[in-house]
Order: C-alpha cells, then structure tokens, then sequence
C-alpha cells in the first residue's frame, strides 16, 4: 500500500492535495500542529500530531510506515521584516525542511516532493524574458532566501543519502479557499468597486491550485525526476486581464480605471506600500517547458475553469461577501429591499390642545400631527425596510 505524510495537512494547498492522492490511490497522513486540527482534515485522511516545525521537531512516528513525503507546511509571512522574522523563516523553512527530509531518509522513505516558491529565484524577471530552471537565484526577502536555502539542504541530502528529491515552485496561486491579496482582489469585484489597473500591462504566471495538486501527484510518482521547478498554468495575465477574468467567472463585471501606472507607483511609495506596486505591476513570468516535457504534462484545468471553480466556492460564502463590511451589506439590502411592507401601527391620538406642551398645536397640520383616529402615515426608514 502506497502511503504518504503530507504536512501543513489543514493549509490551502493540501485541501486540494489530499483529495488528489487519495484519488490516485495513495493512504494519506496529515502532520498536525495540534490535535484540534485534526476535524479540518478531508474524509479519509489520517492524522498525527508534530507540533511546531522546526530543527528539534521529532518525525518518528509520523515517518512510520511512510514511503513518501509531501511537504507543503511553511512560514510564509512576507511582509514581515526585521531579525525575528528572518530566523523564524529561516527555522521553519530552512532548519525545519532539512531535519523532515534527514529523517525521512533514517526512515528509508524512497520520495521527497517539496513545495518551494518562485520567491526563490527573484521578486520581479525582466520584461519579455521568463525565468526558467537556469535563471541565476537571487531571492528579494527572508522567505525566498529560506526556501532556496532548504532546496539546497534537499540537493545535499540527495547526494549524501541518497534521497530522491523534487522542488516545485509555483508563482501565485488560486483557487478555492485563497486568501491575502487574491482574497482581496475578489472581495472588491464582488463589492463593485472600481479598480485602478486598467492601465497596468504587466505578465504575471499563475497556477490554479488543482493544478498545482495534480502536479505534485505525477512528480510523486517520478522519482527519477529531481532538482526544482517552475511550474504554471501555461497562460500568463496582467493585473486587468484576472480582474476581468474572475469578475466573470463571479458573474460581476471588474470595473477598471485606465489610471497611470506612474501615478500609481508615486501612490504606493508615498503611502509606504513599496512592495505592493511589485506585486500589481510588474512582471513575474516562468517558462516551464522543462518539467512539462519530463513529465509529458498538461494542466488538467484551464484558467477560466480555474476562476469558475474559486466562483463556485466563494457563491458559498453568501452575498455578505460583496460588501467591505456588515454595515455597507445592512445598506445595500435596505436599498435593493425598498420600499418594504408597512408594518401594522396603532392609530395615533388626536393633536393635542394647545399649551398642553406635548405635540404641535390644535388644528395645525404640523410636523408629526395627523388627523384623529387615523394612523400616522411615516416614510419607512432604510435600515428596517429589509434585513
């Protein structure tokens, strides 16, 4: 029986993973942080508690029995800076991939696939020239320096153990159950705001995470296929051209404004968001052409059907979600609920005399009087005229 330890068993990436091995007939263990994770993990998955990742973190008795190793689990905050987060990047990253693998290799596990980050080789590849296998690393922060650093903790091992090794290592993902800046973009297209990139046009590659998953199964299966990896969906976007893509998967429209990059950038910078106009604007292109010819490998979902299938699963979430907050969505019902049923009211008293100091005087038609015996007629107001 095919059996394999998946770590980081309850994130984004492994939702749809363990399904995928399970498919292809593996038995599935789930690394845990706690036991309380354990009600997260898809049905059939089985589960075993290590707690934190990192260079003390016992791997005996998750290894048991284990023939191949999946590790998804990592540390991967950033947009924090500072020592403290350079060493906690490089202990879950780093310190934390090389004794899983150490001891996979003690365990005489035969098959090690580890899910790296294109932040390995760069933060942004030149206009035109994707970046492929042979591109020199040069990674912009802590994370990418992390994972390139625990890809060369795999390729020692290789050689030293013996140890048959895989990294993949994916541009931005998506997919169901996507959150940071992808989250985001989708909240707003759902809210109907205007998004200020009609006139970004960058490349950027992505992979929908069934991709992504169905990937990491045929790399599993291939243990004569080591080294790192980028991988893709095969088609690249620009910043406009996935907001319009996933507004209509979402069945709403994205709403761009052709606004200046340029403008854009002096934005980004002067509020101290920097990082933000890489991200939005510029390019982060792959060729993986390699891999795909190895493998004799195409990805089982396009992009629109990547963006139908994060549609169905954000329609779950309800209409709440198109709004930025509970107080905009309470407004927006009032409105498209309007003008809502008059609720039955007791018949108003009849004016009172003058000088009585309650109410307008007798026999005026003022502000809140009304005839005698009749209700009072009130405009309703927006907030009770629907949910």
């Amino acid at each position: 029986m095919k059996h394999v330890l998946v770590t980081g068993a309850t994130g984004f990436v492994a939702a749809t993973t363990i399904p995928a091995l399970q498919r292809a007939g593996w038995t599935v263990t789930g690394a845990l942080w706690q036991p309380g994770d354990a009600a997260q993990l898809p049905p059939g998955c089985r589960s075993v508690v290590v707690g934190d990742i990192g260079p003390g973190t016992d791997w005996t008795a998750a290894l048991a029995g284990v023939q191949a190793v999946v590790h998804l689990a990592a540390r991967v905050h950033q947009d924090e800076r500072g020592p403290a987060a350079d060493a906690a990047h490089a202990r879950v990253n780093t310190q934390g991939t090389a004794t899983l693998a150490a001891a996979a290799a003690r365990a005489g596990v035969t098959r090690f696939v580890y899910l790296s980050s294109v932040k390995a080789i760069g933060g942004a590849s030149p206009r035109g020239r994707p970046w492929t296998e042979a591109t020199p690393c040069s990674p912009p922060d802590a994370y990418g320096l992390s994972k390139l650093a625990a890809e060369q903790a795999l390729a020692a091992l290789g050689e030293t153990a013996g140890l048959s090794w895989c990294a993949l290592r994916p541009p931005l993902v998506y997919g169901p159950g996507v959150r940071a800046n992808l989250d985001r973009l989708q909240r707003l297209i759902l809210a109907g705001r205007w998004l200020p990139v009609g006139g970004v046009t960058n490349r950027r590659s992505l992979i929908f995470v069934g991709n992504l998953a169905d990937l990491i199964v045929r790399v599993l299966e291939r243990p004569d296929i080591t080294g790192a990896f980028v991988v893709r969906d095969g088609e690249d976007l620009s910043t406009p051209e996935l907001a319009r893509r996933l507004g209509a998967a979402l069945g709403r429209p994205a709403r761009l404004l052709p606004v200046p990059v340029r403008v854009l950038e002096t934005a980004a910078r002067t509020a101290g968001r920097s990082r933000l106009v890489e991200r939005l604007f510029g390019d982060l292109a792959v060729d993986d052409a390699l891999l795909r010819s190895r493998l004799e490998w195409t990805p089982p979902f396009t992009v629109d059907e990547g963006c139908g299938r994060w549609r169905r699963r954000c329609a779950v979430v309800g209409r709440a979600k198109q709004y930025s907050t509970p107080r905009a969505f309470s407004r927006s019902r009032s409105r498209s609920c309007w003008p809502a049923p008059a609720s039955p009211r007791a018949p108003c008293r009849a004016p009172n005399p003058a000088g009585s100091g309650r109410g307008p005087r007798a026999g005026t038609k003022g502000r809140g009087a009304c005839r005698a015996g009749r209700p009072r007629r009130r405009r309703p107001s927006p907030a009770r005229s629907g949910w």
